[in-house]
């Protein structure tokens, strides 16, 4: 399962640590093509993904079943909740597929963190939250310049109207960090510390159940506390992988929404 476990040699109980992230290559050890277990967390939500989106929309019906009334709510929730909430309905229509891709790859790949065998998100490791961020970096700067031109695009983002003409050169500088470096910078921290901080401490409870369940038979109650803690925590990172799906999703709208604003 890829979870810090009592080492059998020494009986010693060992937490869980950085190098859950690093799991041993599956395939192709050792080239640029190397396979581990985290890409193949990846892959299978990309399938899953696939599959869902594909059974679920191939055969829609005027009066949907269980299945299809699943996908059509997941939907309208993104467009109406998040999208044309923040963009409205006609810049919303615009960016609506590939903000919806965001929600969706986000959720599919953060709940591999709970799929026994696999146990840890896609979005543990950097490269899915930074293409990600990246992404949504890349929509708020194609936004504002579509919108306004890139040159009245940079003067609405570094300088706010109403700003004194002997402020605009410290308030341009602290824009441009928070605008252009911070934004980016704290859409790909939070997703990724959020999903490592959830698995290391599901890692630790279900690792303590083991340990005193398997090595100290009078423990055995410290081992019903610490699964009992493991499951109701699993049951909160289920959640806190939809909220951060929510979270990374609706910030990206609204950066969207700040870059076609007339002024900020």
């Amino acid at each position: 399962m890829g979870l810090a476990v009592l080492a059998a040699d020494d009986n010693q109980f060992h937490p869980p640590s950085v190098g859950d992230f690093f799991p041993p290559a599956l395939f192709f050890e050792g080239t640029i093509f190397e396979f581990t277990r985290i890409n193949l967390a990846q892959v299978i939500a990309t399938v899953v993904l696939i599959l869902f989106l594909v059974l679920g929309t191939r055969r829609l019906r005027v009066v949907p079943g269980r299945f299809q009334s699943v996908v059509e709510l997941l939907f309208g929730f993104v467009r109406e909740q998040v999208v044309y909430q923040i963009l409205g309905e006609r810049d919303g229509k615009r960016f609506l597929p590939i903000l919806t891709t965001m929600f969706f790859g986000i959720l599919f790949m953060n709940l591999t963190g709970v799929i026994p065998g696999i146990n840890i998100p896609g979005t543990s490791v950097a490269g899915v939250p930074l293409l990600l961020a990246l992404t949504a970096y890349v929509l708020f700067i194609y936004a504002g310049i579509r919108k306004h031109g890139g040159l009245r695009f940079l003067k609405n983002s570094l300088v706010p109207s109403g700003v004194p003409v002997y402020l605009m050169p410290v308030i341009a500088v602290v824009e441009l960090i928070s605008t252009f470096i911070a934004r980016p910078v704290s859409l790909f921290l939070r997703l990724l510390l959020n999903m490592m901080v959830g698995h290391m401490m599901l890692v630790l409870f279900f690792a303590a159940t083991q340990f005193f369940l398997l090595n100290m038979d009078w423990f055995t109650p410290l081992a019903a506390g610490t699964f009992a803690l493991g499951f109701a925590f699993t049951l909160f990172e289920i959640f806190v992988y939809i909220l951060q799906a929510y979270v990374f999703t609706i910030l990206t709208a609204v950066y969207i929404q700040l870059a076609v604003a007339e002024e900020h």
